[in-house]
């Protein structure tokens, strides 16, 4: 791959999250319900008559340390959000009906964290030890036709620590049941990239695995046809493929595509492909696939150019984990977050540290959302006692594969990340390992860059040069400051920051802006996150005293370096940042605690200064306070109580911010966007009376009842004008009736010790969360929110 600049022409898939593909029926049987579980070891749960009545009944996404209470004695520690981990079982009794005995059926697990072990009807099937792989199993010699069959998984989180954030524990992704005929397309067997993809016209390639599991040659026809949104045909082509007996075979096709809807993030447009495997007139196999089309230009010498526009990559990193709800990787959980992550005006995102969920990718090709695949945090050199180093020599391989094979069609991703501040990065195995994973990625998906996140904590850099030049793009964590001359040494080298300091946002879009060889910046994080403890916390004098790494930091259990919090919220970080990439918002106005208020303010690395949309300091009354304008007008008027206050210039000289330092009064500010003297827009914070409502907010009323559809609901106590009291810390009950359960309940204060499965909690800075769950009967769903002196709220959702 050329190292100045090359070109990536994609016709990319999406895969969705509740079909592998989107099948014909009967070819894949969601595997979710009817589980029975147990904490615990239990040595011969393995075996089909094993007596489990006494277990607990459940379904799956399933993580059980979410469900634990916090205690600063769990192993997993601050890494693990002080949640506790241990060894579960799970065990499922299901019927394959006699129309299946000359089918070939597997099971497929989206992920189970970790040291999963597979039996069937008492017969060990295998141990997947990455927590984070997808992977397969073929079933077909176990299962016995027309009667009762058990599978059984155990999973062993025992040893730690094994990972430097929250894993969650347990069968945290959907479970599928795939059956299809002898002849078929292999798993993860289908590829979609595009030799051209113009305005005028696109070449869509398509490369189809079959896969002939009979004991004979096979002659099939394989016919591929292209739909677009509107379901109208837009290309079709199909040949004879011979297969000899117990192989595979790859079979390529080529179709035109005229004029085009490239996908975007501003334009996220998905086609469909249609591939047939047919046995005369008779239909054997079919996956249905939406993809898109889109062209990537990567270079040293004009940034990013998608479509042929050029773009700023705005990124941030994520783990993997939904809040609350813990590693649970449900569909609309997923869907969630990418809506937040959009509405914080990324349009990028790495999947720090591993691959993410199925659900999450095909969010993120449906409302256009950028991504860096990752594959793994390290490699040979341990960051833990218990991490991938143990794996790694015997798994690469298959984890890389599953990794690639899996993702590599759907249109979001735009580079694959092979590691993360790998400890051996100075030896000469790094240099080793590097070439081989970057190589078998590429072997797989050749349409795409390869990078990984590279740091240095000492002054050497330049020696890196050789492990860089293993990569086609140069990911740098923390060190933008290095840009500059590394430019000038290897001027060939693209560059994107892979993590960055929150507080650095204006210094690090004016490299991206400003040098076209650094194509994008990737914040550390774009939301808060459980597991790795105390990061990003600003602190008081008498707390605790630095860094999350340098000592335990109980009872905090969580990342706070997030533009997003917790559950939900934006931070004032989050609409500066938004504001430097985007026109979508100009004016933001939000107050700096005063330090001294709670006590002398510390900061970290990873932190920023406490900032609230708050004019509620009761007691600071007559003392001087920040109040902060972020605007993309050319300057800013702020009124106190109607009266000006001043005006001041927000332009890139002033790195588009105010701050205006004035007593503090309660009452009401505003800030004003001015051009040419004109006053455009304007923007308003008022001080709250005292709590005295409850207002409950569901993002969405009308649910699936499918057993796991979501309503995230946002529980918010203003005063009696319906202002948010933002120092409420009243405490809230939870009850809920009808056709639904809550899952999770949440603050965004990261040191509340409550369980997020609790239906009590404390309100913070006047907000709380709650996420109800559909089950699979229709009906209303009744969420009851009381809290001492305050009147009771309600709210009503549909569950069809």
């Amino acid at each position: 791959m050329n190292r100045i600049k090359y070109v990536i022409l994609l016709a990319l898939t999406l895969v969705s999250a509740n079909l592998l593909y989107a099948q014909s029926s009967g070819r894949k049987t969601n595997f979710d319900f009817d589980w029975k579980f147990k904490l615990g070891d239990y040595p011969d749960a393995q075996q089909q008559n094993f007596d489990d009545s006494g277990w607990r009944s459940l379904s799956v996404p399933h993580d059980w340390s979410i469900e634990g209470n916090f205690d600063a004695k769990h192993p997993m520690g601050n890494d693990g959000g002080y949640l506790p981990a241990g060894i579960g079982w799970y065990r499922k009794t299901f019927t394959v009906e006699p129309s299946q005995k000359d089918k070939k059926l597997s099971l497929y697990f989206e992920g189970v964290y970790m040291n999963a072990e597979v039996f069937v009807n008492g017969t060990s099937l295998g141990i997947r030890p990455y927590g984070y792989s997808s992977f397969y199993y073929d079933v077909t010699p176990y299962i016995k036709i027309g009667q009762k069959n058990t599978v059984a998984v155990r999973v062993d989180n025992s040893q730690q620590k094994n990972c430097r954030w929250y894993s969650g524990s347990g069968i945290y992704r959907h479970v599928w049941l795939i059956s299809t005929n002898p002849v078929h397309v292999a798993p993860w067997g289908v590829a979609i990239t595009t030799p051209q993809a113009e305005k005028k016209e696109a070449t869509v390639s398509i490369k189809v695995n079959l896969q002939n599991e009979t004991a004979g040659a096979q002659k099939v026809q394989v016919a591929v046809r292209l739909y677009d949104k509107n379901n109208k045909l837009v290309g079709k082509t199909q040949t004879v493929s011979d297969i000899a007996a117990s192989t595979k075979q790859q079979t390529e096709f080529s179709v035109a595509v005229k004029s085009p809807n490239l996908w975007s993030p501003d334009t996220p447009n998905l086609y469909r492909a249609v591939v047939q495997v047919l046995n005369g007139t008779t239909v054997i196999d079919e996956v249905a696939i939406p993809f898109g089309i889109k062209k990537a230009e990567y270079s040293a010498e004009k940034v990013f150019v998608l479509n042929g526009h050029p773009t700023l990559i705005n990124g941030g990193c994520v783990h993997h984990d939904n809040g609350p709800l813990g590693a649970a990787a449900y569909d609309r959980a997923e869907f969630k977050k990418v809506e937040l992550l959009k509405e914080a005006g990324f349009n990028a995102i790495r999947t720090s540290h591993n691959p993410p969920s199925e659900a999450f990718l095909q969010a993120c090709d449906e409302l256009g959302l950028m991504v860096i695949d990752e594959s793994f945090d390290g490699w040979r050199e341990k960051k833990n006692t218990y991490d991938y180093s143990l794996y790694i020599d015997k798994w690469w391989q298959e984890d890389i594969r599953a990794l690639v094979e899996r993702d590599r069609n759907h249109p979001s991703i735009i580079m694959w990340s092979i590691g993360n501040e790998i400890i051996e990065r100075k030896s000469l195995d790094a240099l080793q390992t590097a070439f081989k994973f970057a190589n078998l990625v590429r072997k797989i998906d050749p349409s795409r860059p390869v990078t990984s996140a590279m740091t240095t904590w000492d002054k050497e850099w330049e020696i890196f040069d050789p492990l860089f030049a293993l990569h086609d793009i140069g990911g740098y964590n923390y060190q933008m400051h290095k840009a500059a001359s590394d430019h000038e040494r290897v001027p060939s080298r693209i560059i994107v920051q892979t993590e960055s300091y929150p507080r650095e946002a204006f210094k690090n879009w004016t490299a991206v802006n400003d040098n076209p060889y650094i194509i994008g910046d990737f914040v550390w994080t774009a939301m808060d996150y459980l597991g790795e403890s105390g990061i990003g916390r600003y602190y008081y004098e008498g707390d605790p005293k630095g860094e999350h790494w340098e000592r335990d930091l109980f009872p905090w259990h969580g990342a706070y370096c997030g533009d997003v919090d917790l559950i939900g919220w934006r931070k004032p970080i989050s609409h500066y940042r938004s504001m430097l990439y985007n026109d979508s918002e100009k004016l933001y106005l939000a107050v700096k605690e005063p330090n001294g208020y709670y006590g002398e303010i510390k900061e970290t690395l990873w932190s920023v200064w406490p900032t609230w949309k708050s004019w509620n300091w009761p007691g600071h009354e007559g003392k001087s306070i920040d109040v902060e304008v972020y605007s993309k007008y050319p300057s800013v008027r702020l009124y106190q109580d109607g009266k000006l206050v001043d005006e001041k210039p927000t332009t890139r000289n002033e790195e588009f911010k105010a701050v205006f330092s004035i007593p503090y009064q309660s009452g009401q500010l505003k800030a004003v966007g001015v051009v040419n003297g004109k006053e455009v827009e304007n923007t308003v914070l008022k001080s709250a009376g005292q709590s005295s409502q409850i207002k409950l907010t569901a993002d969405r009323t009308v649910l699936k009842a499918n057993g796991q559809d979501l309503s995230y609901i946002t529980v918010t106590l203003t005063d009696a004008e319906g202002n948010i009291q933002p120092n409420a810390e009243n405490d809230l009950t939870f009850e809920i009736n009808g056709a639904g359960t809550i899952v999770g309940t949440a603050n965004a204060n990261l040191k509340d010790t409550d369980s997020y499965v609790s239906a009590k909690r404390k309100a913070w800075k006047g907000q709380a969360l709650v996420i109800v769950k559909t089950t699979q009967y229709k009906g209303d769903i009744e969420l009851t929110v009381t809290s001492p002196t305050i009147k009771t709220a309600k709210v009503t959702l549909s569950s069809k």
